[in-house]
């Protein structure tokens, strides 16, 4: 798999504190972990570290934002969390 292929990814938590929580991967450490980002509790200045197998992933791709992280320009954490409520709200109907 591409390790750029996981960046911008939305992803759900099944496991942790933040159990049931949707991010954005912002990062890629190695084959197990990777940096994610929900914009507010996890801010993308500070992202969690969290392994793969902990992570329920979504067809859902934050294009814009994995641009940005591809070209090393800043993204703001108001622009995840942004996306993030758009996502949940399309998710619920």
């Amino acid at each position: 798999m591409d390790d750029n292929s996981l960046i911008g990814k939305v992803v759900h938590s099944k496991s942790g504190r933040d159990k049931n929580r949707c991010f954005i991967i912002v990062g890629i450490i190695d084959t197990n972990y990777v940096y994610i980002s929900d914009g507010d509790l996890r801010k993308i200045e500070k992202p969690k570290k969290k392994r793969i197998k902990h992570l329920v992933f979504t067809d859902i791709v934050a294009e814009e934002i994995k641009d940005l992280l591809l070209s090393c320009e800043k993204v703001s954490n108001s622009k995840i969390v942004k996306f993030l409520q758009v996502e949940d709200k399309i998710e619920e109907v």
